[in-house]
């Protein structure tokens, strides 16, 4: 009898081409997605889901709005409601080993997954690997710019050229002879904020962390450098200082400032002044004179998606990802006009779409050079206390310009990030 069952089984699975693995498999699926911003995240997602409804028709991607992802997921994982969680999430970059380490056994281990994750840019990828072990696919670019409106370098003499692959000394002495010949200061940042100082930190392959997770702010040689010159191009009147985030929007949308160094998704606050088309340029940023790693190559911002360990299908989840953001060109080469979301998936530079000429920057292929930047952004690993040193850094800068010793205001920030990791 079990001879016959056996026969009859093998002539189904050769002669009519069923398995019980493949109808498993290509039963009704549903993943469901949370992240936020409907124009970027959440149109990338759904078009994501529409390459991969031709590879597997039976899984419905449902991609819900989630404004405070981090928030709604430390809540349910903490009273033990993991059941109540996505597939897939959305995390920003500088939470990303923080959770993972906060909660070990929530993320799904993308490691031995297939997913090529030498495709993406190497800092990328560095931010989601704990232990050795890979926990998202990296999605959106975050590399630093530097934009220029090209006019105003003309009025002075100079072009785009004379701002690129420049240490921040030669910027600060072509930024002084600018504002002479054109009365316009180069930058412009929120006064508390730390965002530029970040950025240049990065440039330099160094954080406020040491790689044992210490704090690294009192001793650190580098950003000592950098709020130096913090203070130099404000006292030279190089940057401007403004005190909120649409001022400092409007600083370079109205002309007061001639340019901005950010996240290159400040592309998109850029191009709102339409008026201005044909006049702005793109090029890396300034690096740091004494440094023993400075490059001109940093990032500010930028998240990746991670897979659930709660999951029903985490290997579904992690399919539907493998086919889109970490394989797909298509993909990024329609999400990318619309919504300027720029990858940090490599082949998708070479892409004709990624090397069109851009008009509002004078015809220069701004995207793909942007991700030939990506490629050479240093790795730092953020640690779990970012926002806190962040925040403490921010207020050691506000009390250095008032006139505080830049080692005490350090040293106060630094003890400050140690009191709340006890």
């Amino acid at each position: 009898m079990k001879k016959g069952l056996t026969l009859l089984l093998i002539f189904v699975v050769v002669f009519l081409g069923f398995s019980p693995v493949t109808a498993e498999a290509e039963q009704e699926v549903t993943i469901t997605v949370w992240c936020w911003d409907p124009s970027f995240n959440i149109y990338a997602m759904e078009e994501a889901a529409k390459i991969y409804a031709e590879i597997a028709p039976h899984v419905t991607i449902d991609v819900i709005e989630e404004s405070d992802v981090e928030i709604k997921l430390t809540t349910m994982v903490n009273a033990g409601q993991t059941d109540a969680l996505p597939d897939i999430l959305l995390m920003q970059d500088n939470s990303l080993h923080k959770n993972i380490i906060s909660y070990p056994d929530t993320f799904f281990d993308l490691t031995d997954s297939g997913i090529d994750f030498a495709q993406f840019a190497d800092y990328k990828v560095a931010l989601s690997v704990v232990n050795g072990r890979n926990y998202a696919v990296p999605f959106d670019n975050g590399t630093a710019i530097n934009a220029i409106r090209t006019d105003v370098l003309q009025q002075a003499g100079y072009t785009l050229a004379d701002f690129t692959d420049i240490t921040w000394s030669e910027y600060l002495k072509i930024g002084k002879d600018v504002l002479d010949k054109t009365g316009k200061p180069l930058l412009s940042a929120i006064a508390e904020s730390p965002g530029l100082l970040m950025t240049m930190l990065q440039s330099a392959g160094t954080w406020m962390f040491d790689p044992n997770g210490e704090v690294y702010i009192a001793e650190n040689a580098v950003l000592k450098e950098i709020v130096e010159v913090y203070i130099e191009l404000v006292k030279s009147g190089v940057l401007v200082q403004v005190n909120e985030w649409d001022q400092y929007i409007s600083s370079f949308n109205r002309g007061t400032v001639a340019g901005t160094i950010n996240g290159c998704w400040i592309i998109g606050s850029i191009v709102q002044q339409t008026d201005q088309k044909g006049k702005w340029g793109i090029t890396n940023i300034p690096k740091l004179d004494r440094a023993p790693n400075a490059t001109n190559y940093s990032n500010q911002g930028g998240s990746s998606w991670m897979v659930l360990a709660s999951s029903a299908h985490p290997e579904v989840a992690t399919d539907f990802l493998a086919h889109t953001f970490a394989g797909s060109v298509k993909l990024y080469e329609t999400i990318l006009p619309s919504s300027g979301a720029l990858a940090t998936y490599l082949p998708a530079g070479d892409s004709a779409v990624y090397n069109q000429p851009h008009e509002f920057f004078g015809g220069q292929a701004i995207y793909a050079d942007i991700t030939a930047f990506a490629a050479k952004v240093p790795q730092v690993s953020y640690g779990l206390y970012n926002y806190e040193a962040r925040d403490a850094l921010g207020n050691a800068i506000t009390q250095i310009m008032a006139g505080a010793d830049i080692d005490a205001a350090l040293r106060e920030a630094e003890e400050s990030v140690k009191f709340l990791m006890w």
